[in-house]
Order: structure tokens, then sequence, then C-alpha cells
């Protein structure tokens, strides 16, 4: 992320490597962006698809991408219209190259969680067209035969089922899916007892109600463990050990406590992150104990040994303070996993606080 610029890198770089694009190769789109024709999105789109070709190539299709456009018909100024366009371009200025481009384009096939509102998530795969098409036909067909067999869901709800069902190992659309992956739910006492309706939350998506909350620990396929927490902080208890690497003990419980990574501005799941020693290991002899290590992903693990970054975290309050090349800072805080217990008004000093 760049702070400053209140967004992410990934934002930041792809913007710049847009306006170079324009620039560079593609002016006569840039010309039809400053006279009020063409709007950002569209024009990012069409850099992303000429992003493959050399910029020469480039350039000749700014150049008939023009020619097109200054005749076309009002709709084709539509983004999905000019991008449209604009693959059919750049197969005629470089037709040699369509297969390589297929087969560069296949090796960044990946599948991407993208969480959203409502305790809905979106799980998004990139693959081969007609290996995407083949899926997609297998999961509409067992959704339909879920529906002949007499199932009141839609046809969405039962696609989307079939494909949890495939994932998990469970019967195709049989029933609404259930969990058979680990995932953390934290959950207080309370609100497992149904006192509380709060306090529940999903390990990498946030919090969700209390009912979902119940609905997941209550599946007969979930698996309780106790967490110890530290009534006065609401942290796991810490956990030693004297070797470098962390024993997976130590390791899930850093990565219940974190939750997500310890930079202020990333959400990435703590259990996507990196076991990073605070007092480095072999420098500041810094132990591999839980009140050593925090959550950081791979990036800004790196990140905090690179010159100009200045990293300061206090494990013990939780609090971390980022100082950029810019001589900003920035500070952020951990949310225990439950809330802190203070010692009730009136207990005199030294007596110890009631059992957690």
């Amino acid at each position: 992320m760049v702070p400053e610029y209140r967004a992410s890198r990934e934002f930041v770089l792809g913007r710049v490597h847009t306006a170079v694009s324009l620039v560079s190769r593609m002016p006569r789109l840039l010309s039809l962006m400053e006279d009020g024709k063409v709007e950002y999105y569209a024009a990012s789109r069409v850099v992303d698809v000429t992003g493959v070709l050399s910029d020469s190539q480039a350039r000749e299709v700014d150049l008939l991408l023009a020619d097109k456009l200054s005749s076309a018909a009002e709709t084709m100024w539509l983004p999905h219209n000019l991008v449209r366009a604009v693959r059919r371009l750049v197969d005629k200025v470089d037709p040699a190259g369509r297969v390589e481009r297929a087969r560069k384009a296949d090796e960044g096939r990946k599948v991407t969680l993208e969480h959203g509102e409502n305790c809905q998530s979106r799980l998004v795969t990139t693959m081969r067209s007609e290996v995407a098409a083949a899926c997609y036909a297998r999961v509409d067909s067992l959704a339909r035969q879920r529906k002949r067999d007499g199932h009141e869901r839609t046809y969405d709800q039962l696609r989307a089922d079939v494909v949890a069902d495939l994932l998990l190992g469970n019967e195709p659309g049989a029933k609404t899916p259930e969990v058979a992956a680990v995932v953390y739910v934290h959950m207080p006492v309370d609100t497992a007892l149904s006192i509380s309706e709060s306090g529940a939350e999903l390990d990498g998506y946030g919090p969700i109600p209390g009912a979902v909350g119940r609905e997941i620990a209550t599946n007969s396929k979930s698996t309780w463990r106790k967490v110890l927490c530290d009534p006065a902080t609401g942290d796991p208890v810490d956990l030693g050990r004297s070797r470098y690497r962390p024993s997976a003990t130590i390791r899930e419980a850093m990565r219940v406590r974190d939750r997500e990574c310890v930079i202020p501005w990333c959400h990435r799941p703590a259990r996507h992150c990196d076991a990073d020693h605070e007092r480095e290991w072999a420098r500041d002899n810094g132990p591999t104990s839980l009140t050593n290590l925090t959550a950081r992903c791979r990036r800004h693990h790196r990140m905090k040994h690179t010159p100009g970054w200045l990293s300061r975290y206090d494990v013990a309050r939780a609090r971390i303070s980022i100082t950029t090349p810019l001589d900003t800072t920035y500070t952020g805080r951990r949310t225990p996993i439950l809330a802190p217990n203070p010692k009730p008004p009136g207990q005199p000093p030294g007596q110890d606080e009631p059992p957690f």
C-alpha cells in the first residue's frame, strides 16, 4: 500500500503503468481522453489488452482504433464494445502472436478469494476458456439433475452449492454445503450460548452475526478448540520455545491472536503470513515465543528490512507504528480476541482478579 495516496500498491502501480502506456504507446487514445470522449476505465482496459504487443505494434493499434472511432456509432464507445474492437485489432496487427499470448495467459491461471458484504464472498477461478466452459457445463448439469429431483433451491443456488460440494468432497447439491475444511471462528462464550449476538468473527473476513457463528460451530463436522486468553488483555497466553522455527502450536496461537498481517493497512489472513521475529533471532537474540512473534505477509516481512522503512511493534500492547521513506508515521492496534476484563472497581491493589 501507498499510505500517502490512500491506495494499495497494486492500484498505484496500475495507474502509473496505464499513464506511461497512454503517453508512450497510445497517444491518440490519450487525446480522446483529453477531449472527454473516452473515460479512464475504458482506456485502462484498452491498455491491458494491448499490453502483450511491442511499442510499435501498440502504436499501430492506436492509429487503427482512432480511424475506426472517427466514423463509429455511439455504441462503439461503450467500454465492452471498445475492448472487443481492440482485441480484433490486436489479432490483426500481430496474428502470429495469438498462440503465444494464449499460452502466456494460461500460465497466469489462478484462484482468488474476494470477500463481500453480508457474510458472502466470491471464489474466482481464472483458467482456459474451454476448461471453464466444460466445468460450468458439468456444474449446470448436476444442478439441473437436483432440480429434477425436487429441490426447491433456485438454479443459481444449486449451481453455487454444487461447486462448493465438489471442492469440499461432499455429494454435489444433495443439501446446503457444510464446511469440512479448517476455518477459524472466534466467538465469546455468551454468544455461543445465545446469550449475546455480538463478538463472533470469521478469520480472514471479519465480524459475522452471532447466529451465523453458531450455525458454523454446531455443524457436525466442526471441531472445537479451547484457546486460553489473558483476561487482562484478551490475547492468548504465551507459549515459549528455544529454537528458531516456531512449533505448530505457537504458529497456530499466533495466527489465532493476530488474525491478519500486523501492518495497519494490510488484511492478508494470518494463516497466509510468515511468523516474524520482532526482535531478530540472530542479531538481537530474540526468542521464538508468542511474545516475540507476529504475523507479517511476505511483502511486509521483506519491507521491514528495506532501507527507509522503520517498524516498531509492541507485542504486549498490541501497538505497531510504521514510518515510511517519506518520514510519515502510521500507527495501528490489534483488536484482542476477547474484550479485556479489567479489575472490578474498588478491588484492593495486589488482590487476584476473579478467575476467567
